[in-house]
C-alpha cells in the first residue's frame, strides 16, 4: 500500500477519533455542568456500534441513498482537508453532504422531519456565507486557497483576522447544532425528544449520519488550526478553546428562533467579516 493511501486512511481514522472524542467530552462536560457524572468518554462510539447492529427500518430508498451520500461527502471533505487540497473544494464538498441530509429528511412523510429539514436549510443559509467570507479573508491575506500554502504560512492569521476568527466560531456553533442554534436537531435531551431533521433516520442510517457529523465537527475544528502557523501548542489550543466556548454557550443559553439566528448571523457575523476584510484589503 502506498504512502498516500496510508496517509489517507490514517487521516480518516484521525477525523473519526477527533469527532467522537469531541462528542464524548461534550457529554461529560455538559453532565458536570448539570451536576451529573455523565456517560463514558467513548459513549458516542458505543452508540454508533449499537445503531449499526439494529434492524434497518428504511422509509424509502432515496432516504438511504441520502444518508450514504452524506457520510461519503463528509468523509471526502475531511480527507481533502488532511491531504491539503483546495479550501474551496473542501467547502463545496461539505456543503453537498449537508444538502443531502436535508433531502433525505424531506423524502420522509413525517411533518417533524420536514420542519427539521426546513430549519436545517435556514441554518445552512446562516453559516455557509460566513464560511465563504472566512475563506475569502484567508485568500486576501495569503494569496491562495491551497491548504498547503495556508498551513505553511509563516505568520499567525489570527493577528490579521481576529474578527473572521470570531465569525468562524459563530459558524461552528451553528454547524454543531448547539444552543442557541440547535433549531434543526439536538444531541442532548435538554431540548426535545423528536430530533428534527434526524427524526426518521434510524438504526444503521442514523449511525451513518452520526459518523458524518463526527467528520463535520473534525473539519470545522480543523479550520481553526489554519489561524496558527507550525504544529506547536497554539495550533492545538485554538480549536480546543473555541470548542469549549461553544459548549459553554450551549449550556448557558436556550434555543433561539430562526429569525434571531439569521438576524444575528447576517448582522453581527457578516458585519464583523466585512470589517476584517476591509482591514486586510487596506494592508
Amino acid at each position: 500500500m502506498s504512502f498516500g493511501a496510508l496517509h489517507g486512511l490514517g487521516g480518516l481514522a484521525g477525523g473519526l477519533l477527533v469527532g467522537f472524542l469531541a462528542a464524548g467530552l461534550d457529554r461529560i462536560l455538559t453532565a458536570r455542568l448539570q451536576s451529573r457524572i455523565g456517560p463514558p468518554l467513548l459513549q458516542p462510539v458505543y452508540d454508533v456500534v449499537k445503531l449499526l447492529g439494529k434492524e434497518a427500518l428504511i422509509v424509502n430508498a432515496w432516504q438511504a441513498f441520502c444518508a450514504c451520500t452524506t457520510l461519503l461527502t463528509a468523509a471526502l471533505a475531511w480527507l481533502l482537508f488532511v491531504l491539503q487540497s483546495d479550501l474551496l473544494l473542501v467547502f463545496f464538498v461539505q456543503a453537498v453532504g449537508a444538502v443531502f441530509l436535508v433531502v433525505g429528511a424531506l423524502a420522509s412523510g413525517s411533518p417533524y422531519s420536514h420542519i427539521g429539514a426546513h430549519r436545517e436549510l435556514l441554518q445552512m443559509l446562516a453559516y455557509e456565507p460566513l464560511l465563504v467570507l472566512v475563506f475569502i479573508g484567508m485568500y486576501l491575506e495569503t494569496g491562495s486557497f491551497r491548504l498547503e500554502v495556508l498551513f505553511a504560512w509563516p505568520r499567525p492569521l489570527l493577528w490579521r483576522m481576529p474578527f473572521l476568527f470570531l465569525v468562524l466560531a459563530f459558524a461552528l456553533g451553528i454547524k454543531m447544532r448547539k444552543s442557541p442554534f440547535d433549531l434543526s436537531a439536538c444531541h442532548h435531551a435538554h431540548q426535545e425528544l423528536v430530533r428534527g431533521v434526524l427524526t426518521d433516520y434510524s438504526g444503521p442510517l442514523l449511525a451513518l449520519t452520526e459518523i458524518a457529523h463526527a467528520f463535520e465537527v473534525a473539519l470545522m475544528l480543523g479550520f481553526f488550526t489554519l489561524f496558527w502557523p507550525g504544529w506547536g501548542v497554539g495550533r492545538f489550543l485554538l480549536p480546543v478553546a473555541v470548542w469549549a466556548f461553544v459548549i459553554g454557550v450551549d449550556n448557558a443559553t436556550a434555543r433561539s428562533n430562526w429569525r434571531w439566528m439569521l438576524g444575528t448571523a447576517w448582522g453581527l457575523g457578516l458585519g464583523l467579516a466585512i470589517v476584517n476584510l476591509v482591514w486586510i484589503g487596506q494592508g
